[in-house]
């Protein structure tokens, strides 16, 4: 089924970076590019895209404001485009998918269209029944990772698991002060965990929430994570805004 998506950003160049982005990608399908609030508004009602690449700040009429001004059963999902990482608050109260800091990494682009993807059949039942899309029930996340050892499979739960990285087309599962090879690229594994539980901090490395012990901002927008096992790790700034959300939620529900 292909997703139909509309661009709203008032740089030219930007547009452009996302459509070619967008024209390697199988299922997706451009209908529609605007350069200002008042025109994607129009063209939202008009066109009732299913996803929406939406630059956050514009002259006049912002993207939040485009979409905070759409009832929920006309928004469409949406993936935030900006160069600062202070909108992450609004972007969880819109139930944006993802958040994209520019220059755009082509990885975390790719991830952003993988959750459109397995989102969209969600999101279409909720604009048909005028339900918010935040509310459709996540598809089933893994208990176990199978592992290979020799001539034995082991199941490592992945309540064990503390940290993940990867290792060129494999991922080494950290658990309980043992490591474990998982023929499995870290992309793969990281749609299958629950993003409450764990977050991708770098194109190498998921960590679950749980072990971060301390995080320290870097002056280019990175930060370094001590875990509570002793580890050091560094999280990019293209995975920041959704970690600080999710740390800041999680320190809300305890």
């Amino acid at each position: 089924m292909t997703i139909r998506v509309v661009i709203i950003d008032d740089e030219p160049l930007a547009r452009l970076a996302v459509k070619v982005r967008l024209a390697r990608r199988a299922g997706f399908e451009l209908v529609g590019e605007f350069g200002d609030g008042a025109s994607a508004h129009e063209g939202i009602v008009a066109l009732q895209p299913d996803l929406a690449f939406v630059d956050v700040e514009m002259p006049g009429k912002s993207g939040l404001d485009v979409l905070a001004a759409l009832p929920p059963a006309q928004r469409p999902m949406a993936i935030l485009l900006t160069a600062y990482d202070g909108f992450a608050v609004q972007a969880f109260e819109l139930a944006a998918l993802d958040y994209l800091l520019k220059p755009v990494d082509d990885e975390r682009f790719d991830e952003a269209l993988d959750r459109a993807q397995q989102a969209f059949p969600y999101h279409g039942q909720s604009r048909a029944t005028a339900v918010p899309p935040s509310t459709p029930t996540a598809p089933p996340k893994a208990r176990t990772f199978s592992v290979r050892v020799g001539s034995r499979t082991v199941l490592v739960p992945v309540a064990d698991v503390e940290r993940i990285e990867a290792d060129g087309d494999y991922a080494t599962l950290h658990a309980q002060g043992k490591t474990w090879l998982v023929r499995e690229r870290l992309h793969n594994l990281a749609m299958q965990l629950d993003p409450a539980q764990f977050h991708r901090v770098h194109r190498s490395s998921i960590v679950r929430l749980d072990m971060i012990a301390e995080l320290r901002s870097l002056t280019n927008r990175d930060a370094l994570l001590r875990l509570r096992d002793g580890s050091v790790l560094r999280a990019s700034r293209t995975y920041m805004p959704a970690l600080a959300e999710a740390l800041q939620h999680r320190s809300i529900d305890e």
